[in-house]
């Protein structure tokens, strides 16, 4: 099926690791043309670099997420060079603290992660959709989490921020929507990948005086297809909600988890 993506004009924060690169190399892919944004700029090269090879074209933009003044200069450089914004991907975003009750958590760890994964988004949307309802056409894609869907115990500050931003993707649809404007979230269970592996499964593992494999199987367990999701599949959600096959689609949360959150 042809997504329609070539020479589309998408905008991705968090290209460089896990998931980020995925949903990148999947966009390159389909031919679209990207802004990679991020504020470690030296690790997004090497993943512009893989895009580059697929013959597309690619500018990388360093920007702090949370500071809106450096959003509004991102969507200026995207609007400047490629002259519009297609899709924005909204995939950066932190774990917060791992095992730590409510309690537990300090004040300062419960601003930092709702600031980057609440904020963050509010900030690149702030600064990408007035150019979008100029033209009557977008899609937003926003990567949540399960734990914003269901809650999850020992992760409240991240679950928190994920049910927040939501609240935000449902909001941003329903008043973009008469402009053509899709908002979506893409809601990953856990994903296997560094992260998953050595903060989460060793967290589990270390806890219960199990192995890493054997903290690996429990999380798969829970869920109805008994396999843990991987990058790929993240990246394969994006591009459908980024796409016009999903142009009757607004404002809901898609989780890919095996199984798990709509169950």
């Amino acid at each position: 099926m042809d997504l329609q993506l070539k020479d589309k004009v998408v905008l991705i924060t968090g290209p460089a690791k896990g998931m980020g690169s995925a949903v990148t190399l999947a966009f390159a892919k389909e031919g679209a043309r990207l802004v990679l944004a991020g504020r470690d700029t030296a690790a997004i090269e090497p993943v512009a670099q893989q895009a580059r090879a697929l013959d597309v074209e690619v500018i990388v933009v360093p920007c702090d997420l949370t500071q809106s003044a450096q959003t509004e200069a991102l969507a200026a450089r995207a609007l400047d060079v490629f002259g519009r914004i297609d899709v924005l991907v909204n995939v950066a975003g932190g774990s917060g603290p791992i095992g730590k009750t409510g309690w537990e958590t300090t004040a300062e760890e419960f601003d930092e992660i709702v600031q980057l994964n609440m904020k963050g988004c509010f900030n690149t949307m702030h600064a990408v959709l007035p150019s979008m309802i100029e033209r009557r056409s977008g899609k937003v894609v926003n990567v949540g989490g399960t734990f914003g869907m269901r809650g999850r115990a020992g992760r409240m500050a991240y679950s928190a921020s994920k049910w927040g931003l939501r609240g935000i993707t449902k909001s941003f649809a329903l008043e973009a929507g008469p402009y053509g404007i899709n908002v979506n979230c893409v809601a990953p269970g856990m994903v296997d990948g560094p992260r998953f592996r050595e903060k989460v499964c060793a967290n589990m593992a270390s806890k219960l005086g199990i192995t890493l494999e054997d903290a690996m199987q429990r999380h798969a367990a829970d869920y109805a297809l008994r396999r843990v999701s991987t990058d790929a599949d993240v990246a394969h959600a994006c591009l459908f909600m980024a796409s016009e096959v999903s142009r009757q689609i607004t404002g809901v949360d898609l989780p890919v988890d095996g199984g798990w959150a709509a169950l």
